[in-house]
């Protein structure tokens, strides 16, 4: 057997081998998934630097979405094609080196076309990285495998504000990107010492046409909810025309997948009742996952006042909670049914977040920490075994589609929740601010009474903004307790879905357990 075969086979590697493949395609893994939120505390820092407005400064994070969806599901393809050995080391070798451009950049062109860059390299180091460790791991241990693996692509975006608050703070901001270089180099290192080779298709085509309709969806799309809310949406007829650019294109890419001889993804991929079912539950992670990581920050600074090195610290605790429960949950994958597990942990990201709906700009720092730590917890139980579970039935020949395909889902959810819960949080904001001001005005007795604050006094200049701000903030609070409300409920509305998944079968006597599953 071949190095490759029996590393697929997960059962001629030693344990150090395989010890050392999983830290390799580990840092490749929190490399990539920490990018997706550290540069978003050094947006005001990059603004000044390179001159731009609120407008053009948040392409520095819409390009590298952008790049990252159009160029997660070809992983597939370039895997077969060219080997995933090869393709992985192509990937992290350009990551590395666009993130130093990134930092190196002097103008807003720049920084976005190296963000362009760095996206399209990364889009396909967690799906490979999922895939390989699959491989790497015997199906008994693929529990524990994907529990290292969710620490990656969870702990890097909880961190990431934390690690960006504070290289902003003490360095630069060009340091974000160059925090990138060191765990690079090793990871490069990693791949290239411990990672066997896949067999190669040389003469694979390549569906050209399917691959060209996704990306413009995905693309129209992602500028559809990016500029969505500075366009004031679909009163604009360029949100219009990317929404119907969007809906033709995927509807186009559906009729060509099932009718193509060589389709850019094959229909029997989504065949597979635990792979479709755990799509729509990694929809979901995206959306709670990064919408709150959203919203949690300006929360923190804007409302209630911390710096951005101690709103960073206090969303660590989310990080330390899913490092926990995938430590735990890796032990208890085999041992109960996935589905139990996964209902827990959407019980304990819905309490969070139902804890979150009731937060006031008083809140302390401990209540705070708790309830991330719950988020954390929950978040950690459902990553563990939906990516367990998902990929349990689907058939081997699928694995690096489908690991792309998953990545893909959660970046959209990551891109509609954040849009959409923005959005919300705008509008509900004007909707409370009206009906507050509405209540406060000279002819009621309150504003007359002699006891309302000078500072409030809606006779003075002073007083009227001062008023204003506080109905301000008032309404910005309510608002975003709406958004947590909003999640709580989304995330109770997917747990019918588990009664349609696949349950694991029950271990016989003697028979030794494996993550398998029956109807």
């Amino acid at each position: 057997m071949s190095s490759a075969a029996a590393t697929a086979s997960g059962m001629e590697t030693t344990p150090l081998e395989r010890g050392l493949t999983t830290v390799s395609i580990m840092l490749a893994t929190i490399m990539q998934a920490l990018d997706t939120t550290i540069a978003n505390v050094a947006l005001p820092h990059m603004q000044g630097s390179m001159s731009a407005t609120q407008d053009q400064i948040s392409w520095v994070l819409t390009s590298y979405i952008v790049a990252a969806a159009i160029m997660t599901p070809p992983t597939g393809f370039l895997a077969a094609r060219f080997g995933r050995r090869k393709l992985f080391i192509c990937s992290v070798a350009g990551f590395t080196v666009a993130s130093m451009l990134c930092g190196a950049a002097t103008s807003l062109p720049e920084i976005v076309m190296f963000r362009l860059l760095q996206g399209a390299f990364g889009a396909g180091l967690v799906p490979l990285s999922q895939a390989v460790l699959l491989d790497t791991y015997p199906k008994e241990k693929h529990g524990s495998a994907m529990a290292m693996w969710g620490m990656g692509v969870m702990l890097g975006p909880i961190l990431g504000p934390t690690l960006g608050g504070y290289l902003t703070e003490y360095y630069n901001w060009r340091w974000v990107f160059y925090i990138n270089l060191p765990v690079g180099l090793m990871a490069l290192g990693g791949i290239m010492a411990f990672v066997p080779e896949t067999s190669k298709k040389p003469g694979l085509p390549f569906d050209w046409f399917g691959f060209a309709l996704l990306s413009l969806s995905i693309g129209a799309l992602q500028m559809m909810l990016d500029r969505g809310e500075s366009q004031n949406w679909f009163s604009s007829y360029e949100i219009l025309l990317e929404t119907v650019l969007s809906i033709l294109c995927f509807y186009m890419f559906l009729v060509h997948m099932f009718t193509a001889k060589n389709p850019f993804l094959e229909p029997g991929l989504f065949k597979d009742r635990n792979f479709a079912i755990g799509l729509i539950f990694i929809f979901i992670v995206g959306v709670v996952l990064l919408a709150t990581l959203a919203l949690l920050p300006p929360f923190l600074q804007n409302l209630m006042g911390y710096p951005v090195v101690t709103a960073g610290v206090l969303l660590a605790p989310r990080g330390i909670g899913s490092m926990m429960a995938m430590m735990i949950v890796g032990r208890l994958v085999g041992k109960f049914d996935i589905r139990f597990l996964i209902l827990f942990g959407l019980g304990m990201t819905a309490l969070s977040l139902y804890q979150m709906s009731c937060f006031t700009t008083e809140v302390s720092a401990t209540t705070l920490t708790l309830t991330g730590i719950t988020q954390g917890v929950g978040l950690g139980f459902i990553f563990v075994p939906l990516s367990t579970i998902t990929f349990a039935t689907l058939n081997p020949k699928y694995r690096t589609e489908g690991t792309a395909m998953f990545s893909l889902m959660r970046n959209i959810g990551s891109s509609i929740g954040i849009s959409v819960m923005t959005t919300m949080l705008t509008q509900n904001t004007q909707v409370v601010h009206s009906s507050f001001s509405a209540l406060l005005t000279p002819f009621r007795y309150a504003m007359q009474a002699p006891w309302l604050p000078e500072a409030w006094n809606w006779q003075t200049t002073v007083g009227a903004v001062g008023l204003n701000n506080m109905i301000t903030t008032q309404a910005k609070t309510i608002a975003y307790l709406d958004d947590f409300q909003a999640m709580m409920w989304i995330v109770l509305a997917v747990i019918p879905l588990l009664l349609v998944m696949q349950g694991p079968k029950k271990k016989r006597p003697g028979e030794e357990q494996h993550i398998e599953v029956m109807d």
